[in-house]
C-alpha cells in the first residue's frame, strides 16, 4: 500500500519515473537492434534513439531524485545526505553495549555514535532522588532521568528537541524541578502501557542512533551493607550516609532484564562498563539475572572505564584498582579484560574545588591491575571546562585505538599490557 502513495498527485514524482522508463525503453529498443541489424544505413539510425533514451534516463533520475531529495529534506539536500550517511555508514560499525548510568555513560554515548549507529546503551533505574524519584514514588515507574540522558546523547534530531527533552521547570507547583523528558517518558509510558515501549517511541522522535535500555523494567531498590554491619536501603541514603560500603545488593535480588539485552550482549563487538558512580550506577546493572553470566561468556573485549574522581559517600579513598576489585567481587574474577585510566593532570583549581567535596583524582596503581591479569590503558581522557569528566571525543580516540578501528585524534594510548583473550 506505501508504494502506491509514491504515484498521488501533486507530489512530482509521476513524470520523472515516466520519463525515466521511456528511456530505458528507448535505450533498449536502440541497443538490440543495433546488435541485430545487418546495414551500416540502419546501424546509424539507431544512434539517434539510444542518444535520445540516454537523455531522458539521465534526466529523469536526476530530476527524480532532486523531487525526492527535496521532499524528504524539507528543501535541504545536506539534512538528507547526512541522514543517508548516517543510516549506511554508521550503520556498518561495531556492535557495542555500553552499560552503566549517569552524567558517565550520557558522555560516553555522545563519543560513540559518531563511530556507530549499533549501540546498546544499558542503564541502570535505581536512582529515588529529584524528578526521578518523584515519579518513581507517585506511579510506581522506573526512574526516567538517566534515560533521558542517554536518549539525548544518542540523539541525532534538532538540537531545540534535544533542548526540549533537557528542559526543567523552574517553578510552578507540581512542576519545579521536573524535567520535560521525564514527563514526557512518563506520559509514553502512560500511553502505551509499557515502560520498554515508551522508551523506544522516545527514540524515534529523538532520531537516536542506537538504543537505550533499562537494565530492569522491574521497581528496584539498592540495599548496601556497610563495612561496620549495618544497612542502608535506597540510593540517596547511601550516597548520604557516607558510610564505607563492603557489599550491595538489589532488592528485589535477581530482577529479570529487559527485553532484548541479553541479545545485545550476544551480538556485541565490545562491552564497556562505566563510567559512572561505582555502587549506584555500575554494579545495580550487573546485578540484573543473567548479565554476568552472558558477558563472562563473551569472547569479545570487556572494558572497564574508571572514574576520574573519587566520589563522597561512595568511593572516598578507592584507588582504580579498588574500583575494578568491588566490580570482580560483585560479579566473577575474569569479568573485566581491560581498564582505561586517566592519567592526565587535572589543574589545580578543579582539585581544589573537589577537594571541598571530599572528592580527589582516582589514583590509577596499575601494577595491582596488572598483577591480577588485566590490562591497562592510560590517557588523557578528561574534560576540565566547568567540571571533571570524561571527554567524549577522547574516549572514542583510545577506545577505536584499541579495537583497531578506523579513527582520527592526537596521539596513541600508552598500552601497559596486551589484553587477555576470553
Amino acid at each position: 500500500m506505501i508504494f502506491w502513495r509514491w504515484f498521488y498527485p501533486g507530489i512530482g514524482i509521476k513524470r520523472w519515473l515516466t520519463m525515466w522508463g521511456i528511456g530505458s525503453l528507448l535505450l533498449i529498443y536502440s541497443s538490440v537492434s543495433f546488435l541485430y541489424v545487418t546495414t551500416i544505413v540502419r546501424k546509424i539510425w539507431c544512434f539517434p534513439g539510444f542518444v535520445i533514451g540516454l537523455f531522458l534516463v539521465i534526466t529523469g533520475l536526476y530530476r527524480l531524485f532532486r523531487s525526492i531529495v527535496t521532499q524528504s529534506a524539507s528543501k535541504n539536500p545536506e539534512e538528507l545526505i547526512n541522514s543517508l550517511y548516517t543510516q549506511h555508514q554508521l550503520g556498518k560499525g561495531p556492535n557495542i553495549v555500553a552499560i552503566g548510568g549517569g552524567t558517565g555513560l550520557s558522555s560516553l554515548l555522545v563519543g560513540l555514535k559518531k563511530q556507530t549507529r549499533n549501540i546498546t546503551a544499558v542503564v541502570t533505574v535505581t536512582d529515588e532522588g529529584g524528578s526521578s524519584g518523584i515519579i518513581r514514588k507517585d506511579f510506581q515507574l522506573p526512574p526516567p532521568g538517566d534515560i533521558r540522558n542517554c536518549l539525548v546523547s544518542l540523539a541525532y534530531s534538532a538540537p531545540l528537541m534535544e533542548r526540549l527533552f533537557q528542559y526543567r521547570f523552574e517553578k510552578g507547583e507540581g512542576l519545579k524541578g521536573h524535567s520535560f523528558g521525564n514527563l514526557f517518558l512518563l506520559a509514553m509510558t502512560k500511553i502505551t502501557g509499557d515502560f520498554e515501549v515508551a522508551i523506544r517511541e522516545s527514540s524515534k522522535i529523538l532520531a537516536v542512533l542506537g538504543r537505550v535500555l533499562p537494565s530492569t523494567s522491574e521497581p528496584v531498590r539498592i540495599e548496601a551493607l556497610h563495612k561496620d554491619g549495618t544497612k542502608t536501603i535506597g540510593e540517596v541514603a547511601i550516597v548520604e550516609s557516607e558510610k564505607p560500603i563492603r557489599k550491595i545488593n538489589l532488592i528485589p535480588e535477581k530482577p529479570e532484564p529487559a527485553n532484548d539485552i541479553i541479545k545485545a550482549i550476544r551480538e556485541s563487538d565490545l562491552i564497556i562498563l562505566g563510567p559512572g558512580s561505582l555502587y549506584t550506577s555500575i554494579i545495580p546493572n550487573l546485578l540484573v539475572k543473567g548479565l554476568v553470566e552472558e558477558i563472562s561468556k563473551s569472547q569479545v573485549p570487556v572494558m572497564y572505564i574508571c572514574n576520574i574522581m573519587t566520589q563522597q559517600g561512595e568511593t572516598g579513598d578507592y584507588t582504580a584498582f579498588d574500583h575494578v576489585n568491588a566490580i570482580l567481587e560483585h560479579t566473577c574474577r575474569d569479568l573485566i579484560d581491560v581498564v582505561l585510566a586517566n592519567n592526565s593532570d587535572i589543574p589545580l583549581k578543579m582539585k581544589m574545588k573537589y577537594k571541598e567535596e571530599g572528592a580527589h583524582p582516582v589514583v590509577v596503581d596499575s601494577e595491582k591491575i596488572l598483577r591480577n591479569g588485566l590490562s591497562v590503558i592510560q590517557g588523557d581522557v578528561i574534560s576540565t571546562q566547568d567540571y571533571v569528566r570524561h571527554d567524549p571525543e577522547k574516549l572514542l580516540k583510545i577506545i577505536s585505538e584499541y579495537c583497531g578501528w578506523k579513527v582520527t585524534g592526537n596521539g596513541p594510548p600508552t598500552i601497559k599490557k596486551e589484553k587477555v583473550e576470553k
